[in-house]
């Protein structure tokens, strides 16, 4: 009889994220983890007191992946960044990304909490620095609508086949620099 194959606590994350990837973290349960190690239940019980527990640091896991992307990223700005890794992350993990951002979770920090971060980071800005927070606000959210459309069409394959990955990426930053020039009129307007 050959010997067990003994699994660690990476083997099984990995197991589960692959699970994950495929089907969605629903689809993470210790048999389905199990079968997927060629295993059985024990191993993971060992390292994880629940499947839950499991879950979540599954999910950490993809957060992790996804703020690599976003390391990744060379834009001069946050907005390019956080764009073009939405991007990537829905292209090459459209399961996950559909789970996360367009379905209910527990695990995605509220909105809140992002766009707090993100209008620290437009306060500093040299073109935003004098603007009001609803501005800065208003701005912000227009973004943030049309990355999350555009990141949902790449993740569901809507995209139109006319447009490449460079594209979709120049299209992205097309729409951005418009809508701060929008902006920039509007704030023009009410001045005079």
């Amino acid at each position: 009889m050959p010997p067990k194959s003994k699994f660690n606590k990476a083997n099984i994350i990995e197991a589960a994220f692959e699970i994950a990837k495929e089907n969605g973290f629903s689809a993470i349960t210790a048999r389905s983890v199990a079968k997927r190690l060629g295993s059985s239940v024990a191993p993971i019980y060992v390292n994880f007191e629940t499947i839950e527990n499991l879950i979540e640091t599954v999910v950490q896991h993809v957060f992790a992946i996804s703020n690599e992307l976003m390391a990744k990223q060379a834009g001069p700005n946050i907005f390019e960044n956080i764009g073009k890794a939405s991007i990537e992350f829905a292209r090459e993990y459209p399961v996950l990304f559909r789970e996360l951002i367009m379905q209910p979770n527990k695990y995605m920090e509220s909105y809140e909490t992002l766009e707090k971060t993100l209008l620290e980071a437009m306060a500093e800005d040299e073109v935003m620095r004098d603007w009001t927070r609803d501005e800065q606000k208003r701005l912000l959210f227009k973004m943030r609508v049309f990355q999350t459309g555009l990141s949902a069409m790449v993740a569901n394959g809507h995209v139109p086949s006319w447009l490449n990955e460079k594209d979709v990426e120049e299209l992205f930053m097309e729409i951005g620099e418009e809508l701060l020039l929008v902006q920039k009129i509007k704030r023009g307007k009410k001045k005079q």
